[in-house]
C-alpha cells in the first residue's frame, strides 16, 4: 500500500495530537504512560502528567539511553522518546481507569531516529516493502501459562489440568482469560479466537490480523495485559517457552501475508491449481532458506530450545507443508471466496521473541525470496514430528538449530539479519546472548545433581 503525500500525512498527525489532547481532558487523564521496549523486548515506561503532553509530542522525553539494554553507550546517552498519538489508549485495569498509554518511537538529540530502537528497526524493513509495493500484515497465537505464583524457587504450579479445548467453567483460570479478553477488546485489540491449550494451565488467544507495526505493539500490551490480569488475582502469568518438562511448550505462531493494492499478494489466481501465488511462494521459500539465520531472533532463549526438539508438537525441521501441523511452515486452507485469507502460518517463533525484531527479520526473509526468486522445494507430506534424524538426511530436509548457540553461529554469518537490524543491534544482541550462553553452559543444574552426584 503506497505512502500517503508528506502534506496527507501531516495532516493526520496533527488530527491525532488533537484527539489525544481533548481525550486526555474529557476523560479526565491523570497520567500518560510513554511506553517502549529494549533490544530483547523487554518493556519500559516513563509517566508525564497531561500538562507535559505538548511538549512530549513537539519536543519529545529525554531520559539516559546508556541504562537501557541495547540502548547507548555512556558517552554519547542521551536520546528522546517521542510518542506516536496513533497508539493513544486508556489502560482499563489502573486506578479509576485514568492512566493513558502511547507507544514512543527513539530519536537522537538532532531527531534521526535511534538505531537501537527495535520499533525504528520494524519500521525500517517495513519502509523498504512499501517501497517495493507491499504491506505486511500478522496475526499471532499467543499462548501462555497460568500458574500459582512467579517464585522462581519453587516449581511452577499449574492452575488446572485441562487439556486442549477443555471447557472449564468455574476456575481461575478461565474467568482470568475472560477478563482478559474483555479488557483487550476495549483497548482496541481484537481477538478471534480463545481456549485451552493442549498442556496442564496452558491457554491460547489469537489476534485478529493487522499491520505489523500494530501488531509489534498489540503483543507487547497483550503480554502486560495478560501479566497484570494475573497478578490482580494474585496468580502469575508465564510467556517463557518451555517452563514445564515432559509437556508442549508456548509457541507464538504467526500468520503471515502480503498485501499489494489492497489485494492479498498471496492469493492464487482463480482457476489455477496452486495453493499460493507465486509472490507467497517465493516469500515461503525465503523463510526456509534463511530460517536458521533469523531463529536467534525468534527464539531468543537458552529456554526456547528446550521448545523446538521432536516429541512436544514444534516444529524441529525446516520444511513446509499443506496443512500439515508438523512443518515449520504451514500453509492453511482457505475457502476460495476468501481472498484476503490467503497466508502462511510460521510456527517456530515463541511469545519471548521482541517482537519488533522478529516481524522485522521475518520480512526480510520473505522479501529475500521474492527479490531473487527463490525456488520453493517440494511440500512434505508425512508426520515431521516422528522424524529421525537418518529419515530427515534422505529427505534433505535440515533441522533448526538446536541450542542458542547453534542459532547465535547462524546469525553472525548471516548478512541478511545484519542488514535487517542494523550494525547497532545486530552487535549488541549477540554480545548479550553470548554471555547469556556463557552463563548457562557453567550452571550446575538440578537434572545433573540427581543424574551424576550419587554416582560419581
Amino acid at each position: 500500500m503506497p505512502f500517503a503525500p508528506d502534506s496527507v500525512n501531516n495532516r493526520s498527525v496533527d488530527r491525532q495530537f488533537e484527539y489525544v489532547l481533548r481525550t486526555a481532558e474529557e476523560r479526565n487523564v491523570k497520567l500518560i504512560r510513554l511506553w517502549f521496549t529494549d533490544v530483547v523486548g523487554q518493556l519500559k515506561s516513563v509517566a508525564i502528567s497531561p500538562m507535559e503532553l505538548e511538549t512530549a509530542f513537539e519536543e519529545g522525553v529525554h531520559f539516559d539511553g546508556s541504562a537501557i539494554n541495547g540502548f547507548s553507550r555512556i558517552q554519547e546517552s542521551d536520546v528522546l522518546a517521542k510518542p506516536d498519538p496513533s497508539t493513544f489508549e486508556m489502560l482499563p485495569w489502573t486506578e479509576a481507569g485514568t492512566t493513558a498509554r502511547m507507544f514512543c518511537d527513539i530519536h537522537m538529540p538532532g531527531g534521526e531516529p535511534f538505531d537501537g530502537d527495535p520499533r525504528y528497526v520494524l519500521r525500517r524493513n517495513l519502509d523498504a516493502a512499501h517501497k517495493a509495493g507491499y504491506s505486511f500484515f500478522v496475526a499471532p497465537e499467543m499462548e501462555f501459562f497460568y500458574f500459582a505464583d512467579g517464585d522462581p524457587s519453587n516449581p511452577p504450579n499449574p492452575l488446572d489440568s485441562g487439556s486442549y479445548f477443555d471447557l472449564t467453567t468455574s476456575d481461575v483460570a478461565s474467568d482470568l482469560r475472560r477478563r482478559t479478553l474483555s479488557v483487550l477488546e476495549t483497548m482496541g485489540i481484537p481477538v478471534e479466537y480463545s481456549f485451552h491449550e493442549d498442556s496442564p494451565s496452558q491457554h491460547e488467544i489469537d489476534l485478529r490480523y493487522t499491520d505489523a507495526l500494530t501488531m509489534a505493539d498489540q503483543v507487547m500490551t497483550f503480554r502486560l495485559v495478560v501479566r497484570e490480569l494475573a497478578l490482580e488475582q494474585g496468580r502469575f502469568a508465564s510467556f517463557m517457552p518451555k517452563p514445564l518438562e515432559g509437556i508442549q511448550g508456548s509457541g507464538m505462531h504467526l500468520h503471515l501475508s502480503l498485501f499489494r493494492n489492497d489485494e492479498n499478494a498471496f492469493h492464487p489466481e482463480p482457476g489455477t491449481d496452486q495453493i499460493l501465488s507465486p509472490v507467497g511462494q517465493q516469500f515461503m521459500a525465503g523463510l526456509l532458506v534463511h530460517a536458521r539465520e533469523i531463529t536467534a531472533i525468534t527464539n531468543q532463549l537458552v529456554n526456547s530450545y528446550k521448545r523446538l526438539v521432536v516429541g512436544y508438537e514444534a516444529p524441529s525441521w525446516i520444511s513446509w507443508a499443506k496443512n500439515n501441523r508438523s512443518a515449520l511452515i504451514r500453509v492453511p486452507l482457505t475457502k476460495p471466496d476468501k481472498i484476503s485469507s490467503s497466508r502462511i502460518e510460521y510456527r517456530a517463533p515463541d511469545p519471548a521473541c521482541n517482537p519488533y525484531l522478529a516481524f522485522a527479520v521475518i520480512l526480510a526473509a520473505g522479501r529475500a525470496g521474492i527479490e531473487n526468486n527463490y525456488e520453493l522445494p517440494e511440500a512434505i507430506t508425512r508426520n515431521l514430528f516422528e522424524l529421525s534424524t537418518d529419515e530427515a538426511a534422505r529427505l534433505g530436509v535440515a533441522p533448526l538449530p538446536r541450542s542458542l548457540s547453534e542459532a547465535l553461529d547462524e546469525m553472525e554469518r548471516s548478512k541478511l539479519v545484519f542488514d535487517a537490524l542494523g550494525e547497532h543491534i545486530f552487535e549488541w544482541f549477540l554480545r548479550n546472548k553470548r554471555s547469556e550462553w556463557s552463563s548457562y553452559q557453567s550452571h550446575v543444574s538440578q537434572w545433573e545433581l540427581e543424574r551424576y552426584y550419587p554416582s560419581w
